[in-house]
């Protein structure tokens, strides 16, 4: 297990916990986020955790921020639509 990806899950799990609760994928998101950082602490704790189970942790964590991210309105479409 490398340090850039322990890096990675910490990073991840903090911007997982910053998406909107009006956001569909929030409740998703508070599931991984709960997985990345029991893994964390397996592995503060001394746990050797698989490559497969961090990548796969990572590769989700990727995939929900880019769903939630497309929910997020474009704001130069919503001034022209009031203009």
């Amino acid at each position: 297990m490398k340090q850039s990806e322990i890096e990675l899950l910490r990073m991840l799990a903090k911007r997982l916990e910053r998406l909107s609760v009006d956001s569909l994928w929030a409740r998703r998101a508070s599931g991984l986020r709960g997985n990345i950082i029991k893994v964390l602490e397996e592995i503060d704790s001394g746990g050797d955790i698989k490559d497969s189970r961090l990548s796969a942790l990572i590769d989700r964590a990727f995939e929900v921020l880019k769903h939630a991210a497309q929910e997020i309105p474009d704001i130069d479409e919503i001034r022209k639509k009031y203009k």
